[in-house]
């Protein structure tokens, strides 16, 4: 009998250390997507095709819980270029923090609030159609410290600063404030307003780079089971003083597997030129994490070269 008592014991202490020893091991996720399309790309100097990888990725994430109000949580993720035309490894968002009741700080390298404030809003994020291609703000920098609250009634506040990294560089600051769920899935409207201060951007189209101020709103909700979205913007230059106001819209819709979208942005240089995009296209889920695309965007610019992209890709989520 002490015998079977005594193995019991040490079992127990056994089954007991290793469950102490598991609560301990932080989590890691690992995640990623794949993104390839075939596309006729028309850049203002003639047509070509292409296999273009559109931000694939790969990620890992996790926590480690301290005590029942406190956290660590960590991201790594690259962007994987899978059509081998350039680097195969990109950083993306690479930061650590802690969260617990006051909120999340994270350190490292990370999307601006005014970049975050735009939520889903942007239908073609990743591809031609982006909305970095007319505008500046679209930014995820390195050496930031960004700060989120706990949500209120749905209300969220998220601050990033930007520091100098060097004795002549400026630091710079992002601030946002956040309504709903983004997802809109436990809300039926997302909105935002963002502003920007002396943060350093520039457009994908190459029309303007610098310093910026920045001001955004977004708001995106669901109407008779269309999704609209609503973006406006104005930005300056800090150093030149030049101005841009934009504007942009968006509206898919969901019919069986097939969801159809469509999104038309404007970039009015004050002293300068228009500058203009609209893109149309269709998404087909297959499974969980997989849809077949197809898009087509032009670009309609004041004083440059035209542009147009017509693709179909694959995307597949894990």
């Amino acid at each position: 009998m002490k015998l079977v008592k005594t193995t019991i014991a040490l079992a127990t202490c056994s089954v007991l250390s290793l469950s102490a020893m598991a609560a301990e091991v932080p989590s890691v996720d690992i995640y990623g997507r794949a993104d390839l399309s075939f596309q006729s790309s028309d850049n203002g100097e003639g047509s070509f095709t292409e296999i273009k990888s559109n931000a694939s990725r790969l990620g890992f994430k996790g926590d480690y819980k301290i005590n029942d109000d406190l956290q660590v949580i960590y991201k790594a993720e690259f962007e994987v270029d899978l059509d081998g035309d350039g680097d195969v490894w990109k950083a993306r968002n690479q930061y650590v923090g802690l969260k617990g009741g006051f909120g999340e700080v994270l350190l490292g390298k990370n999307d601006t609030m005014l970049k975050q404030s735009q939520g889903k809003t942007d239908l073609f994020s990743d591809l031609n159609g982006d909305i970095k291609y007319l505008w500046v703000g679209e930014n995820r920098l390195s050496d930031t410290l960004s700060y989120k609250s706990p949500k209120f009634s749905g209300f969220q506040f998220g601050a990033t600063y930007v520091a100098e990294d060097e004795v002549d560089g400026k630091d710079a600051i992002s601030v946002a404030a956040f309504y709903g769920d983004k997802k809109l899935k436990k809300s039926k409207i997302f909105a935002s307003i963002a502003m920007d201060s002396e943060v350093k951007g520039k457009s994908s189209d190459g029309s303007v780079s610098g310093y910026f101020d920045t001001v955004r709103a977004t708001v995106q909700g669901k109407i008779s089971g269309v999704t609209l979205g609503l973006m406006v913007q104005n930005q300056e230059d800090i150093d030149t003083g030049a101005e841009m106001d934009g504007v942009m819209v968006s509206a898919k819709y969901t019919v069986g597997a097939a969801t159809l979208k469509g999104q038309y942005q404007l970039a009015d240089h004050k002293e300068g030129d228009d500058r203009s995009g609209i893109t149309a296209g269709v998404d087909y889920k297959l499974a969980k994490g997989i849809k077949l695309y197809a898009f087509y965007t032009s670009f309609d610019m004041d004083t440059g070269n035209d542009e147009d992209y017509l693709a179909a890709g694959i995307q597949y989520k894990f």
